[in-house]
This record gives structure tokens, sequence and C-alpha cells, in this order.
């Protein structure tokens, strides 16, 4: 005759017993099949979110480079900084490879594919105001230093050659010239692309040049098809580009309609040869 103690037992080992099924195969297959869906459902808004935080992330970055060379005017008469380009072609020819030349006194020193640490970085005349190497960087950009795959690059940005820049035609030198167009229309600190980007200057012709319909250098389309800038006022935008941005080589002439109609939009940001 079984005491209320073995009851107890057995009806507790009975209990216990339910509730350790395991699951069947088709189970694990419906389970895995959902959460196969729910990733594919998700991946495409992950990605989007990712990469509209990097944007978001890189006009920081180029909000706090601007307010750098607003301080360094400030503190120096209002004077721009010095753009002086590490780099040049001899002429209208995309064969032609950029030259390197000492570019000491400058926003940024150095050249982009070359550089493995952030000592040409740290050397340019608006670092003491910020010095935070990775401001340089934009964070979609992937590229990075020649011969060095796994190393990233230093610097993403360059900065409009009209400002301060002994290699342009008529550049300006003080914040308060800018007349036309002004501070809210000039641009300064611009994504480069990634193939394209060699000094810290960034050549663009005025709209009244000969060569106005060619891309002397070209701007990166890393943000879902654009490019983010600042302006001389302090302030930054996001431009999305009619045409994607394939480097062709340097001074390269526009290649659609819609690749001119891009470039002309950045020409109209730059002094003019005649004011």
């Amino acid at each position: 005759m079984m005491t209320s103690a073995n009851m107890m037992t057995s009806a507790k080992k009975k209990a216990g017993t339910s509730h350790c099924r395991a699951f069947t195969l088709t189970e694990l297959l419906v389970v895995v099949t959902v959460m196969g869906l729910l990733a594919a459902l998700l991946l495409p808004s992950l990605t989007k979110a990712k990469k509209e935080a990097q944007s978001l992330a890189c006009l920081a970055n180029l909000k706090q480079l601007q307010l750098c060379c607003h301080l360094y005017s400030q503190d120096n008469n209002d004077d721009l900084v010095p753009n002086q380009s590490g780099g040049y072609v001899s002429s209208i020819q995309t064969t032609n490879k950029p030259q390197s030349i000492a570019n000491p006194q400058s926003w940024c020193p150095g050249l982009a594919p070359l550089d493995t640490t952030t000592a040409n970085v740290a050397a340019g005349l608006i670092f003491s105001y910020n010095r935070t190497p990775l401001l340089y960087h934009c964070p979609a950009d992937l590229s990075t230093v020649s011969g060095k795959p796994t190393l990233p690059r230093t610097r993403s940005y360059c900065m409009d050659i009209c400002l301060n820049c002994s290699s342009a035609l008529r550049p300006y030198h003080k914040l308060s010239e800018m007349q036309e167009p002004g501070p809210a229309d000039t641009f300064v600190l611009i994504d480069t692309q990634e193939q394209d980007i060699f000094d810290a200057t960034f050549g663009i012709f005025s709209p009244e040049s000969h060569w106005a319909g060619y891309w002397l250098d070209l701007a990166a389309d890393r943000h879902n098809q654009g490019a983010n800038l600042s302006f001389a006022d302090g302030h930054v935008e996001f431009w999305r580009w009619r045409a994607p941005k394939i480097f062709r080589g340097v001074f390269a002439l526009a290649q659609s309609p819609a690749d001119l109609t891009d470039l002309q939009r950045l020409e109209a940001c730059v002094r003019p040869d005649g004011n």
C-alpha cells in the first residue's frame, strides 16, 4: 500500500516531467523561420539608421571644425586660417598624378592617403581649438592608408581653395572680405571622395573660369549619394547629389547633365574670379 509520502513524491515527479517536454523539430524550424523573417524585416531599417547616424556624426564634426576656423579668425585679426595645398597637378590631364609639396602652414597639413598617424592633424593651425583628431574623419569613410588595408585614414575633409590658399586665382584672406557670395553661401569644408582626396585643399573653379565644367577635386557621395558641407557663417548642410560621384582622375570633366548641375551648385559657393 502506497504511503502518503510516496504518493506526494510520485505526484512531484509527474509534475516535473510535464514541464520538461522538448521542442519538436517542426517547432524549432518555425522559431528559426520567424527569427529569420524578423531579421530580414529589421535589417534594412537598422542599416538606414546606422547610415543616418553616421551622417549626423559627420555634420557634427564639420560643425566643430568650422567653429575652430572661426575662433582662429577671431584670434588672428579676422584672417582666415591658411589653406596651403600639399599637392598639385601640372595641367588639365586625367593621366597626371598629384605631386607632393611641403605645406606646414595649413589648417591641416599632410596627405590623407599617406598619413599613418594623427601627427599632421595635430600640427594643423586649428587643432589647438579642439584637440580631437576624430573630428577630421567621417565615420562613413571606410578608406585606408595606402599600402595598409587595416589602417583607417585620419582625414576625410578638405577646405575650399578660394579661402586663403596661395594656389587660388583670387582667394579671400579675411572673413570680412566675403561679399559675393557672403559667409552664409561660401562653403568652407566638404566631404571629399575617397579616391580623390590628397592634401587638405579642395580645388574647384569659379563659375566664370574656362574650366568651370571640370571637377578639379571630387566631392564624396558616401551619405546616401550625398555629402556634408560647412559654411563660413558657421552652419552645416547635407547636399544630396543628382548623380553619383565616381572618380575618373584629376581635372575630370562633368560626366552628365546631372553631374554638371551638381558641380555648378558647388561652384556657386566659391568666390567668382572677377569679384
